[in-house]
């Protein structure tokens, strides 16, 4: 029996690695297109990388209504795969694509005819304003494309092909980071861009990774992206959708634009503060890389187990992706930690945002460890259940309850000094963990959320 419980236990391990190494590779291409993003503009200056910095909200915030989605897509998908259902797939697409679209058109479209105004959301500096309005009118294009390939992706990766993906994923951003020396520095014989040179970049880009999906589709044998799964319609897969994939899209959204209010607190205590923080968001990708590919490819094995009832076999894994995210979490904070004195001596900031950028990265060694656990509890372990409730009453309640107004009013009403707002705004993954590490030992969250029979009934097809 011990030598079985071994066996099962390496194969589970097995199988997690398989699906995180290429998701691990995919978050650390994105993360390395960000990082050339600042290194580029370091060479062009200071106020190119902060205007670059806020305007990158909106694509943040659009990057966090993708990953609902595609959360809600991975809930369904994988446990439907798990049970063999591939029209419930199609169906489910489908539902994704509609709610994409919409919400990338919206982004798109105030992008290309308000972009000052978003600027002005942000900051006051005139010359930051500039900058970002260039950049979010070129980017508006890449709102449209994203909407697309992030559904189409996402259920790739709900059924197993990780490194399809990823591989696409790769074109896309090597494109990018090519592309971006171009345009900003003038190479072969293009215009010398600066800032805006990078929302082109990724515009194209994001072009080319849409006609590579088209070109994967047409040879796929089962996932496929097409016009028609925009008007396929169930109405218990609709339902479904809704009731567990907007509390997920809620989460996020929720989420991601009180994030946003962090940048709107530190772009109104000064263009040092903020500049520093760009070169933050980078090093901090790279150190919780680990952790956000650790917590979806558990949610995708988990998802394909419960699918296929197999329960305990789910609650154990749940237990051991618990102990791999303790692991990641201390990685993370371990490679921020070794990135710091590289960083400061490349970075080419005032003295002021030297200052804050070494005591934040210090805050972030511990910080990314908040990060690690709720990330796998909440969008990995909770939602492969169905469980998509409980995320967004909780991330809503901590953001929008504590975090932010406790930002604001160390920041503007008792003016507290900049480290101080940063550090108070960093204790925001802590504050929620007795709540989640509770839920998730309750063992409320493990659901299988498949139907039988879901095309048996005409009516089921009217919505």
């Amino acid at each position: 029996m011990q030598t079985n419980n071994q066996n099962g236990q390496l194969s589970f391990y097995r199988q997690t690695f398989r699906l995180i190494l290429p998701i691990v590779i995919q978050n650390l291409m994105s993360a390395a297109v960000n990082s050339a993003d600042v290194v580029m503009l370091n060479y062009v200056g200071q106020a190119s990388i902060s205007a670059v910095s806020l305007a990158s909200q909106y694509a943040n915030l659009l990057f966090m209504i993708f990953y609902g989605l595609g959360t809600g897509i991975t809930m369904l998908c994988a446990q439907y795969y798990g049970k063999g259902d591939l029209k419930a797939i199609e169906v489910v697409e489908g539902i994704a694509l509609r709610f994409s679209l919409a919400l990338s058109a919206l982004f798109a479209g105030a992008a290309l005819f308000f972009p000052e105004w978003m600027m002005r959301i942000f900051t006051e500096d005139r010359e930051l304003i500039t900058i970002g309005t260039s950049y979010l009118r070129f980017m508006s294009v890449s709102y449209l494309c994203w909407g697309i390939t992030e559904v189409y992706l996402a259920t790739l990766r709900s059924v197993g092909r990780v490194a399809v993906s990823t591989a696409m994923n790769l074109l896309a951003f090597s494109l990018n980071v090519f592309l971006n020396a171009v345009f900003i520095f003038g190479l072969f014989g293009a215009p010398r861009l600066g800032a805006p040179g990078v929302a082109i970049a990724t515009s194209l880009s994001r072009l080319t990774e849409l006609a590579a999906c088209l070109v994967v589709s047409s040879k796929s044998k089962d996932v496929k992206l097409r016009i028609r799964f925009l008007f396929l319609k169930n109405k218990l897969l609709f339902s479904d959708f809704v009731r567990l994939s907007l509390p997920a899209l809620g989460n996020d959204i929720s989420w991601g634009l009180a994030f946003s209010m962090y940048s709107v607190i530190l772009g109104h205590l000064g263009t040092d503060v903020v500049a520093a923080n760009s070169f933050v968001v980078v090093v901090r990708n790279f150190g919780t890389i680990l952790c956000f590919g650790v917590a979806s490819a558990g949610g995708i094995l988990l998802g394909n187990l419960i699918g296929e009832n197999r329960m305990e076999e789910a609650s154990e894994g749940a237990r051991k992706l618990m102990k791999l995210t303790i692991l990641t979490g201390f990685l993370g904070g371990l490679i921020i930690l070794a990135a710091t004195p590289l960083v400061l001596t490349y970075a080419d900031l005032t003295p002021q945002s030297m200052h804050y950028l070494k005591y934040m990265l210090l805050i972030n060694t511990y910080y990314v460890m908040g990060i690690a656990v709720n990330s796998m509890l909440i969008t990995g372990i909770f939602r492969a259940g169905g469980d998509s409730r409980f995320g967004f009453l909780c991330d809503t309640i901590d953001m929008w309850g504590y975090a932010v107004p406790l930002g604001f009013l160390s920041a503007f009403l008792l003016r507290l000094p900049v480290m101080w707002v940063y550090f108070l705004l960093c204790t925001d993954e802590f504050v929620k963990w007795p709540w989640v590490i509770r839920h998730y030992r309750s063992g409320r969250w493990l659901n299988n959320i498949t139907r039988d029979g879901l095309f048996s009934d005409p009516q089921s097809e009217s919505i």
